[in-house]
């Protein structure tokens, strides 16, 4: 039996109804079908699904991801053209079959025992031999030894001019056919089991049941019933968020506009919630203790659910998903970067927000996450070199503390750095910055620094500004000498103090010199005198912002007065002179604070390397204060998927199908043979024999060899 690409024809005076099922129940078609899911797959994999459409916004541009949003390409497996090409796959597949089924199974009957003895000449394998045997005696033996070799045999006696003839017809590997019932069955199946599954149950309760999608806020038991589904619903594939030492019994369906609720029929408490890391940071275990609360009949069960062992109840399948924070407590300490502010601590929860206000300026403070472990690694990192504070390249600056703050190509170095909070600045218009800072110091290129990261948009790298320690291993250090940068007093009497360590007794003349020097180098770090940058006007506004501070502001004033030839020793004389000021201004800053004054050694001269650099990078922080995770009360939570799925078992029976039928069709071999038995004289016969096999292989040649030695008696 040969498959046929075409489709079922039926008789019917219409004929777009007959092409039609013709079209439907055609192999092309299911083909074309499986070709269209593929794609739809292969997108769904390469584009990250059920994403905030923001993320896709930053990633694609708006006009693109409009378009990709009006085909839910965002939610490619719940989207209605893809449910729609499964019900015509399953369609189509099952016309198929039918089609074909009755075929096969007639074919399973048929033996093809009135074939012609000379048909038998014309198929590639064939052998003729002369049999010391009557025909009947000869087809009896070879029947009998077919039968035991495990062929079906079929015996048939035809009368001819020289006596009577004997067809013997044999067969096996039938089970090839049925590879094709149980593949294409399989197909069948699994596309059902995706309907009931999929999203198609959801769809069809907000068109018929007036279910629609929630977008507002709020307490979940405050939700109105129009956005729940019951806890009958017959599927479902939900998430449920459990904190430690809380119950939850409302699952979350995430929608294209919104979310719906999946109300449960028992409650979920999490009692424990265990996680060990591997040496790099990444989960290896997170587990969940949990006590399941049915509600009708009051049963409580305890269960432990970690990945890839779920927990059931009432057909419901509880999956560990992920974990997140539950809530944790952070208290924050508020530390003064570029502008005069006073320090303050705040408290807070992740997932809260707290506003701040200094006169006209309003900031909302939103805590977005907290991490108590961060693995980075430290390869390549050089403990001894230092930086060379005159360059004066700002660019080069930044861009070489771009993305994480190891920033290192070579073999890993795992080290845990301690905990670090991520948190946002959002101004009254709405647009925020996030924040990522570690906790502790680390060591990074022979200084200790902390790191404070930030970035303008998620699908961005954090940019990290690195604050040097004092000798107390605090940013204390720092913080009052960028205080003292802002104060025209202490800048006059760090000026003074180095012209009269830098300068002899009786030359008051370069004295003053080298004040005015030093006076202009520190103001215009300080960002306190306009470097003078020469900002072209188009339509009336500036093609370039205008320079705050620190070594641009330097840089720029060079470029401007001073010629090029010129320029390269007047940096180095303009940068000494500026290393100079902010080293006794970093003393006057400790005199204040009524701390002893700092010996001139390696720390102290690693130190200002460190803080002419971070001072210069301040200006550029677009907050006015950093937040520094002072301490914290840890609260975890688990993420379960819960789901009920009744074509489960259906998916898994499909799978087994389409492991037989495959198997069945790829190594099991179909072979019919015949041989017919001309009486040739009194008790002999003349034998001619041929085999077919539906696959060329080099096994059929063999087997055929095989088969003329047994049942011909001829050599192999």
């Amino acid at each position: 039996m040969t498959v046929s690409t075409q489709g079922l024809h039926i008789r019917t005076g219409s004929r777009i109804v007959s092409e039609t099922v013709e079209l439907l129940s055609s192999m092309r078609f299911s083909i074309s079908l499986l070709t269209v899911i593929c794609i739809a797959s292969v997108i769904g994999t390469v584009i990250k699904q059920h994403e905030p459409f923001n993320n896709y916004v930053n990633q694609f541009g708006p006009f693109w991801a409009d378009v990709f949003a009006s085909a839910n390409l965002y939610s490619v497996y719940s989207a209605w053209w893809f449910l729609l090409i499964l019900a015509f796959l399953v369609v189509s597949t099952s016309l198929c079959i039918a089609r074909n089924t009755p075929k096969i199974l007639a074919d399973f009957k048929v033996y093809k025992e009135n074939i012609r003895e000379q048909s038998l000449k014309a198929f590639p394998h064939r052998a003729e031999s002369a049999l010391g045997e009557s025909a009947q005696a000869a087809a009896n033996r070879i029947g009998q030894t077919l039968l035991g070799s495990g062929w079906k045999v079929k015996l048939q006696s035809r009368d001819t001019p020289h006596g009577q003839g004997w067809m013997v017809a044999a067969k096996t590997g039938a089970a090839n056919k049925i590879g094709y019932i149980a593949a294409h069955s399989a197909i069948v199946l699994v596309c059902i089991g995706g309907l009931l599954d999929g999203d198609l149950m959801v769809r069809a309760q907000t068109w018929f049941n007036g279910k629609s999608a929630f977008t507002g806020g709020g307490l979940i038991a405050d939700v109105p019933t129009q956005h729940r589904l019951s806890s009958s619903n017959p599927t479902f594939r939900a998430n449920l968020l459990v904190t430690e030492g809380t119950t939850a019994s409302t699952a979350i369906l995430a929608q294209p506009t919104g979310v719906l609720l999946q109300d449960l029929p028992f409650s979920v408490e999490l009692k424990k919630f265990i996680v060990e890391y591997y040496d790099t940071g990444m989960p290896k275990l997170f587990a969940s203790d949990i006590v399941i609360t049915d509600f009708e009949t009051g049963e409580k069960k305890e269960a432990r659910v970690e990945v890839n062992h779920p927990a059931s109840h009432r057909g419901i399948n509880i999956y560990q998903s992920s974990f997140d924070d539950g809530g944790s407590r952070v208290k924050l300490q508020a530390v003064p970067l570029n502008r005069p502010t006073r320090p303050f601590e705040i408290e807070g929860t992740i997932g809260s927000s707290s506003e701040l206000s200094n006169g006209d300026d309003k900031l909302v403070l939103e805590y977005t996450g907290l991490r108590t472990i961060n693995v980075e690694n430290f390869a390549g990192v050089n403990p001894t070199a230092g930086v060379d504070v005159r360059k004066v390249d700002l660019r080069s600056s930044i861009e070489s503390r771009l993305g994480s703050g190891h920033k290192t190509v070579t073999e890993k170095t795992l080290r845990n750095v301690g905990p670090s909070i991520t948190y946002k600045l959002r101004d009254a218009a709405g647009q925020a910055v996030e924040y990522h800072n570690y906790m502790l110091p680390m060591d990074i290129e022979g200084a200790r620094v902390y790191l404070l990261g930030l970035r303008d948009t998620p699908s961005e790298a954090f940019r990290y500004l690195r604050i040097p320690v004092d000798e107390k291993d605090s940013m204390d250090g720092f913080v009052r000498l960028r205080a003292a940068l802002d104060d025209p007093q202490m800048r006059e009497l760090a000026v003074r103090r180095y012209a009269v360590s830098a300068v002899e007794d009786g030359r008051p003349e370069l004295a003053e010199a080298l004040m005015a020097s030093a006076t202009r180098a520190l103001a215009l770090f300080a960002g306190a005198e306009p470097s003078l940058q020469v900002t072209p006007v188009v339509n009336g506004s500036t093609t370039n912002p205008p320079v705050l501070g620190g070594l641009q502001a330097v840089s720029t004033f060079l470029e401007n007065n001073v010629p090029q030839a010129e320029r390269e020793r007047a940096s180095e004389v303009l940068v000494r002179i500026l290393n100079g000021t902010l080293f006794e201004l970093l003393q006057v800053s400790r005199e204040r604070a009524d701390l002893p004054p700092l010996e001139r050694n390696d720390a102290t001269q690693q130190f200002m390397t460190q803080a002419v650099i971070s001072l210069s990078d301040t200006f550029f922080y677009p907050a006015p204060m950093t937040f520094q995770l002072k301490d914290f009360t840890h609260v975890q939570a688990s993420v379960f998927q819960v789901a009920r799925a009744p074509g489960q078992n259906i998916v898994y029976l499909g799978c087994l199908l389409l492991i037989v039928g495959i198997f069945a069709m790829l190594y099991v071999r179909e072979r019919r043979l015949w041989v017919w038995l001309a009486p040739s004289a009194e008790q002999s016969s003349m034998a001619t024999m041929a085999l077919s096999s539906n696959r060329k292989t080099m096994e059929v040649d063999r087997e055929f060899d095989l088969l003329k030695t047994q049942l011909l008696k001829v050599p192999a």
